[in-house]
């Protein structure tokens, strides 16, 4: 037993059985449920870690795949690790890289040892194993780190589904023999696509080799929500109680309240930071894309019920200026505010879950603009 780690139940809410957690980790105590803003280059785009500190983030997520291209990761281990590296003193997850892998590289071959892929970057030629995976978080020092997976296409048929959900079974073995770090702790992944039965099975699978805490992957990359959805009530009743579970790759506000619901604790996108980029904004009113001329002599604040530094300080037609002559500035803060609001989410989510009204709480935001416009 690793006591580096633990997670307990604070509060199971009566009416939903969503629960408030805490998280021990050796970088501090995360409060769950929470989102987690995406680093993956060892930066959260465009934003400070005091700044990130500010709004409320307790933990970070950064790349394995992008910070093993660039710069490294022993140069970031012979900086002292990535807390080190980027300043940032709360928990870090690493994911494994194995979705990168997948996504970014056109060209890639999976075999039983691993996966040889041509970077994004020179085109030049790369071989990932879940060893290597492993080593190079151990290198980075993340406080939590994902196991090497293999993220099937939502449309590619069962048999591709169930060999790679059998392909992670048995990266995640290696994976596990591997890791041996005790101030790191192993997230499993369930995979399976969207058949019920290959998400039971990887679940029911998958267990055993999570000690405090599982993650849900293969959700979230193109499947209608409703999908994704069903497949989170089907798994609901395989997760272990006694650890976090964590949704990847889900961070719109509407996802995030009915994955609450339906027994997640943790999420992470990039969606928050590069839609703020292109200049729009999550608000209490739903979405905002303050680049539309609709909003060019509109001196109101961005979101009325948000305190964030963008919302105290400039009006719509300001940040609507920033976005569309390129500022670097316009990105900036409408990624604090998206950020912020989503954290902030979170809260009202916990103090729902706390209050035993989270039912009511998930009723009304169905009813609300901020709902109804995402």
């Amino acid at each position: 037993m690793n006591e580096k780690f633990s997670y307990r139940v604070i509060h199971e809410c009566k009416q939903s059985g969503a629960r408030v957690g805490e998280l021990t980790t050796p970088h501090g105590v995360i409060q769950t449920p929470i989102f987690m803003p995406v680093g993956t280059q060892a930066t959260v785009k465009a934003l400070a870690p005091y700044e990130l500190d500010d709004a409320g983030s307790q933990i970070i997520l950064s790349n394995t795949y992008h910070l093993y291209l660039r710069p490294g990761h022993k140069l970031v281990e012979n900086a002292g690790g990535l807390h080190k590296f980027m300043n940032w003193n709360k928990p870090i997850l690493t994911d494994s890289g194995g979705f990168q892998v997948f996504s970014l590289s056109k060209i890639r071959k999976i075999t039983d040892e691993g996966v040889t892929f041509a970077s994004h970057i020179d085109g030049s030629r790369h071989l990932i194993t879940p060893e290597k995976s492993m080593e190079i978080q151990n290198s980075l020092g993340s406080d939590i780190m994902m196991a090497f997976d293999v993220c099937s296409e939502p449309n590619c048929g069962r048999k591709k589904a169930e060999e790679a959900m059998e392909q992670t079974l048995r990266w995640l073995q290696r994976c596990y023999d591997y890791q041996k770090n005790e101030n790191q702790m192993l997230f499993p992944i369930i995979q399976g696509n969207m058949f019920d039965d290959l998400r039971i099975e990887s679940a029911k699978r998958t267990v055993p080799y999570a000690k405090c805490g599982i993650a849900i992957g293969g959700l979230s990359v193109g499947e209608p929500k409703d999908v994704m959805y069903h497949i989170l009530d089907v798994l609901k009743p395989y997760y272990p109680q006694n650890m976090p579970r964590y949704l990847m790759g889900v961070g719109s506000p509407d996802c995030l309240v009915e994955g609450v619901l339906r027994g997640i604790d943790m999420f992470d996108c990039v969606l928050p930071t590069r839609i703020a980029r292109n200049g729009t904004a999550f608000t209490h009113n739903g979405k905002v894309v303050v680049r539309n001329a609709k909003y060019k002599e509109d001196f109101s604040a961005l979101d009325g019920k948000c305190d964030c530094y963008a919302c105290r300080n400039y009006s719509k037609a300001y940040l609507r200026h920033l976005v569309n002559v390129n500022e670097i500035m316009g990105g900036r803060m409408l990624s604090l505010h998206n950020i912020t609001y989503l954290l902030k989410l979170m809260e009202r989510i916990r103090e729902a879950i706390m209050q035993d009204r989270f039912l009511d709480f998930v009723e009304e935001f169905r009813a609300s603009e901020e709902y109804k416009n995402m």
